[in-house]
């Protein structure tokens, strides 16, 4: 690992907030290892988005690891649950996939002891966000006692950091940002529930905050909507 160009594994999942996350990797000097979990998703879509990201911002190398969730179910993106349309709300969606950051955070921790790495990234929000309690910063926080504490690494007192650049901002500053990194948003996915012919359904929660997040940022929202809330 070259010392002036230290790797950090990013856990990539093709939206707008892990592309973010890991453009700012890449300017704060990073290589990127981008990491993305295959667990059988509904919205497959992403997992094309993760590759032209990971291509597009010069990843030495981008995983795309199957874990297939849907066997266990649970949730609206890996069972056969309607994924809700009628507006964001209070509490926690049936979009919520049990374990989900949990789970990846883990496979990232893993491969970053394997290849040296020391910085892990990930694109969780606990402002615009759908409520899922593993984007939470208490989370977050209990995870890195967990990875000193799981590790050979980490309880030789070689730690790891985990970055979570996006942790308090808007939808509207992540879109900016995208902007201000030069990054081309069209390049992400967020939509929960594409239509049959490969378009955003446009009233899922994850396509409601995506519009709004732009809206308020005076941007251009360059994805292609099947339906307006």
């Amino acid at each position: 690992m070259d010392a002036k160009n230290p790797e950090a594994v990013v856990l990539l999942s093709g939206g707008l907030d892990s592309m973010v996350a890991a453009g700012i990797a890449v300017e704060q000097g990073f290589s990127i290892a981008a990491l993305t979990i295959d667990y059988n998703q509904r919205h497959r879509c992403e997992i094309k988005a993760a590759k032209t990201i990971a291509e597009r911002l010069g990843a030495v190398r981008h995983v795309v690891l199957p874990l297939d969730l849907s066997q266990f179910g649970g949730s609206a993106l890996t069972a056969d649950i309607a994924v809700p349309k009628g507006g964001v709300e209070d509490g926690i969606p049936v979009t919520y996939v049990p374990g989900r950051n949990l789970v990846f955070l883990s496979l990232a921790l893993a491969w970053a002891e394997a290849i040296g790495s020391r910085d892990l990234f990930i694109g969780v929000n606990a402002l615009d966000y759908s409520g899922y309690p593993d984007c939470r910063p208490e989370f977050i926080a209990s995870f890195v006692q967990t990875a000193q504490l799981a590790t050979r690494d980490g309880v030789s007192g070689d730690g790891f950091s985990i970055h979570t650049p996006l942790q308090f901002w808007e939808k509207s500053q992540i879109a900016a940002e995208a902007s201000r990194l030069g990054l081309d948003a069209g390049m992400s996915w967020s939509c929960y529930d594409p239509t049959t012919d490969g378009r955003a359904c446009g009233l899922c929660d994850s396509c409601r905050l995506r519009r709004k997040g732009f809206a308020e940022a005076g941007l251009v929202d360059p994805t292609d909507y099947a339906a307006a809330p």
